[in-house]
């Protein structure tokens, strides 16, 4: 692991998305709530959320950081959804792979509650939108680098 020891604590937040292609059916019985497992989108929101507190058990050399805060949004379209993760730390080092993590798990999430009717699903375009705090200072994805 890098040592972080003599970085200074700063307000650290990040945002990352990614999108899960799905058929109009699909969306339909997702958007309807029309599935055996129940609620994808409720489901989905809850386990980005997990990952995101335990990003670091998966990722090797992740530092573990107390997350102030964190959460996942969907935004649906005709034949994709849009997962949104944000996550939000006071801390020596920052959280884009929690962002990054939560929104990858909750994609993953709404694959799995969602296969059963659509094995053809393709999840995609998985990046790191904005970043702010820390010595490296403000990032934020150019609109022409992501749809």
């Amino acid at each position: 692991m890098v040592d972080v020891g003599a970085k200074q604590a700063t307000q650290r937040r990040a945002v990352a998305r990614c999108k899960i292609f799905m058929s109009p059916d699909t969306i339909a019985a997702v958007t309807n709530q029309d599935l055996k497992k129940g609620d994808v989108l409720a489901v989905a929101r809850i386990a980005g959320i997990q990952a995101a507190k335990r990003t670091s058990d998966l990722i090797p050399l992740c530092h573990p950081v107390m997350l102030t805060s964190t959460s996942v949004s969907f935004e649906i379209a005709d034949d994709h959804i849009v997962v949104e993760a944000h996550a939000e730390v006071f801390e020596r080092t920052g959280v884009e792979m929690e962002a990054l993590c939560a929104c990858s798990v909750a994609a993953m999430t709404i694959y799995d509650m969602c296969k059963a009717i659509d094995k053809s699903m393709v999840i995609g375009e998985l990046a790191l939108w904005e970043k702010t705090g820390g010595s490296s200072g403000t990032y934020r994805r150019a609109p022409e680098q992501g749809k």
